[in-house]
């Protein structure tokens, strides 16, 4: 399944809407999607799964692009 992260970069940085970033990335499940994530240094906000006429809409966007990760 894809997932769309939601995050800040610093790991301490409260949550500012104009700061967010976001990643994608396959995972299982929402918590593996955070066990990927676990020695990064950010702040996780929202992880979000993305499927069906959602994730058809983000594969178009410029910006998608899949973290690999393992």
């Amino acid at each position: 399944m894809m997932y769309k992260v939601y995050y800040q970069e610093d790991k301490y940085e409260v949550p500012v809407r104009e700061k967010t970033k976001t990643i994608f990335l396959q995972a299982n499940s929402e918590r593996e999607a955070r066990q990927l994530l676990k020695d990064r240094q950010i702040n996780i906000e929202f992880v979000q799964r993305v499927e069906g006429p959602y994730y058809e809409y983000e594969k178009q966007q410029e910006y998608f692009k899949v973290t690999e990760i393992r």
